[in-house]
C-alpha cells in the first residue's frame, strides 16, 4: 500500500464508498427535500451546484479530512508564499502572481516580483494599444491589421482559448489568428489571405528553441520577406515573448520589443503573463486587467474561503471521490456558451499535463489512478454526439456544466432554450427514467429496456451571471485550483511535464533520418524503421 492509502481517512473513505455505492441520487434527493439549496456554494462571481452528485454530508465530511489529512490548505500556502513546491525543477510556482494587484507583495528568493510583473504588464498595455490605434506602422508605413500568434501548448491554448472566449469584447476590425502545429498546413491557411505589409506576428517561446515554434516562425519570417524583401522589415513584423535575447535578436527582432516572463511560471499557467499579448491587443489592455481581476478574485477565494465552502476545494475533492473510489476515468467539460468552444481542450492540457504523473514527491510508483481525462465540447453540439454514451453507456463519466445567466448575443427564445438544455441534462442524468415509468407511458414493452434511464449520473453545474473578462478569469482560475488540489492529495507534482520530453528527444533524432539524402543507418525497432523506409520512399 501506498502512503496515500494508508491514511486514515482515506480508508474511511473507501469503507464509507462500500455503502454508497448503490445509493440513488433520487433517493438522496427524496429523503432531503432543500438538498438543492443546501449543496452549493459562491465565489469570485460563480456559483456552485454539487447536489447532483453522489455524496451525502458524511462523503463531504470524509472527504474534507482527507484534505486535512494530507495537507491540502499548508500546501496550498506555501505556494502562495513562493516556495520553490516543483520539487523537479526546483522552481516556485507563482502564476498567481501574475494577477497580483500592484500593491502586492509576493516574494520569492527574497525579492518582490510584484513589481516586474506589473512592470511587463504596463509595456505589453503601451504595445498594444500602438497596435490598436494604428500608431504602430509596419515596414511600408501601414497600420497593423492582422496579429498572427506563434507558439505551441501553454503559449497557443491559453491565448486562443481566451481570444475565443473574450471575442464579444475583441476590436472587430483587427484580425487575430493562431499558428501551433509543426504541420505547413497550419501556418499556410492562417496566412493565406493575409496583407504581410498589415501583419504582426508575436513569437511566443520562452528559450526561443521550441521547435515547432521556431519552424513556423522561420516560415513566417519567410512569407513576409518574400513580400516585402527587406530584412529591416522583420523588426517592425516580429516581436517576441521570450527570455533569449541572444535569440530573439539573430531572428531580427528588436529586444524592445521583447516581452519576458519568469522560470517560476509553468507553460500551461502563463496565458496571463506576457504570453496574452495577442488576447491584450485583440480585447484591449481594460479588458485583460479585468480578466487579471478575475484570476485574483478566485486566488482569493481559495486562499481565504473555508474549505466546506471552497470552490476548488469542492470540485476536486469531488473528482477524487469518482477517480479513486467508484474508477471513473474521465470527465466531461460541457460548457453551454458557444464563445467557450476551446475551453474544454484547454482544460485538457492544464489538468492532464499537470496530473499525469505515476511517481509520488517521493519518487515511489502510485498504486491509485492520478489525473483523469478531460473532454468535451460546447452545448448542445455535444447533446447530438456523445451524450448518448454519458446518459445510457456503461461507463461512469462525472461531467461539469457551465452556464450563464444573461447571454451577449440577445437572440429570443435562443438563450432560453439553450439553458433549458443545461437544467434538463443534469436533472436527466440525476434522475434518468425508469421502466416502470417508461411502461406507463405506453411504450411496446419489447422496446421499452431501450428507453430506460439509469440516471445516478454525477454532475456538477457552474453558473455565472454572463461571460465577462472577470468571470472567464475567475473561471480558469477554479480549475487550475482544482488541478492543485488533486494534485496535493495525489502527492505527486503538478508543476512539470517530462512525459512531453521522450517523444521531442526522439523526433529531433529521426527528423535528420527523414532529411538525409543519402541513405541513412536506422538504429530504431523494426517497425519504426520500416516506416522511416516507406516514407522516405513514398514522400515525394
Amino acid at each position: 500500500m501506498s502512503k496515500l492509502t494508508e491514511l486514515s481517512a482515506w480508508q474511511a473513505l473507501e469503507d464509507h464508498y462500500y455503502t454508497m455505492q448503490d445509493t440513488h441520487l433520487r433517493d438522496l434527493f427524496a429523503a432531503d427535500p432543500t438538498r438543492g439549496e443546501k449543496m452549493s456554494a459562491e465565489g469570485a462571481g460563480l456559483y456552485l451546484d454539487y447536489s447532483k452528485h453522489r455524496v451525502t454530508d458524511e462523503t463531504l465530511k470524509l472527504l474534507l479530512a482527507l484534505a486535512e489529512e494530507v495537507g491540502v490548505a499548508q500546501k496550498r500556502d506555501a505556494m502562495f508564499a513562493g516556495e520553490k513546491i516543483n520539487i523537479t525543477e526546483k522552481r516556485a510556482v507563482l502564476h498567481t502572481a501574475l494577477r497580483a494587484p500592484r500593491d502586492a507583495v509576493v516574494m520569492v528568493d527574497g525579492k518582490n516580483v510584484v513589481p516586474e510583473v506589473h512592470e511587463v504588464l504596463d509595456r505589453m498595455a503601451a504595445f498594444a494599444d500602438e497596435i490598436r490605434s494604428g500608431k504602430w506602422l509596419g515596414h511600408t508605413g501601414q497600420p497593423i491589421k492582422n496579429i498572427v500568434n506563434i507558439g505551441i501548448g501553454g503559449s497557443d491554448l491559453g491565448p486562443v482559448m481566451a481570444y475565443e472566449g473574450l471575442k464579444h469584447y475583441a476590436q472587430r476590425d483587427l484580425t487575430v489568428r493562431f499558428v501551433s502545429n509543426v504541420d505547413g498546413t497550419d501556418l499556410a491557411e492562417k496566412t493565406r489571405d493575409l496583407d504581410p505589409a498589415q501583419t504582426l506576428f508575436i513569437v511566443s517561446s520562452k528559450t526561443f528553441t521550441t521547435q515547432e515554434t521556431m519552424t513556423n516562425a522561420r516560415s513566417a519570417r519567410q512569407w513576409l520577406l518574400g513580400s516585402l524583401k527587406d530584412d529591416a522589415a522583420v523588426a517592425r513584423h516580429f516581436v517576441a515573448v521570450s527570455t533569449n535575447a541572444a535569440e530573439v535578436t539573430k531572428f531580427g527582432i528588436n529586444t524592445a520589443n521583447m516581452f519576458g516572463f519568469w522560470d517560476w511560471v509553468g507553460g500551461r499557467y502563463s496565458m496571463d503573463s506576457a504570453i496574452g499579448l495577442s488576447l491584450m491587443i485583440a480585447v484591449g489592455p481594460d479588458h485583460y486587467r479585468a480578466l487579471l481581476a478575475g484570476f485574483h478574485e478566485m486566488d482569493e477565494h481559495f486562499r481565504t474561503a473555508p474549505a466546506s465552502r471552497n470552490l476548488p476545494m469542492l470540485l476536486g475533492l469531488l473528482g477524487v471521490w469518482y477517480n479513486n473510489f467508484f474508477g471513473a476515468e474521465t470527465v466531461a467539460i460541457l460548457p453551454y456558451d458557444q464563445y467557450l468552444a476551446y475551453f474544454s481542450a484547454y482544460l485538457q492540457q492544464l489538468d492532464m499535463e499537470s496530473n499525469g504523473k505515476h511517481v509520488t514527491l517521493d519518487n515511489e510508483t502510485v498504486d491509485y489512478q492520478t489525473g483523469p481525462v478531460i473532454w468535451g465540447q460546447p452545448g448542445t453540439n455535444g447533446q447530438h454526439a456523445f451524450y448518448q454514451l454519458i446518459h445510457q453507456g456503461t461507463k461512469l463519466i462525472p461531467c461539469d456544466f457551465i452556464g450563464f445567466c444573461q447571454t451577449l448575443n440577445p437572440m429570443a427564445p435562443h438563450h432560453d432554450l439553450l439553458m433549458a438544455n443545461v437544467f434538463a441534462q443534469t436533472e436527466a442524468l440525476a434522475f434518468g427514467k425508469t421502466l416502470e415509468q417508461v411502461l406507463a407511458d405506453g411504450v411496446d414493452p419489447q422496446i421499452a429496456p431501450h428507453r430506460v434511464f439509469g440516471g445516478n449520473r454525477p454532475t456538477s453545474t457552474i453558473l455565472a451571471d454572463k461571460l465577462t473578462p472577470h468571470i472567464l478569469g475567475a473561471l480558469i482560475a477554479l480549475y487550475e485550483h482544482k488541478v492543485f488540489v488533486q494534485g496535493v492529495i495525489w502527492d505527486i507534482n503538478s508543476f512539470d511535464q517530462w512525459g512531453v520530453e521522450l517523444g521531442k528527444v526522439l523526433a529531433g533524432k529521426i527528423a535528420p533520418e527523414l532529411q538525409s539524402e543519402g541513405e541513412p543507418e536506422l538504429k530504431h525497432d523494426s517497425s519504426t524503421n520500416t516506416l522511416i523506409k516507406r516514407y522516405r520512399a513514398r514522400r515525394a
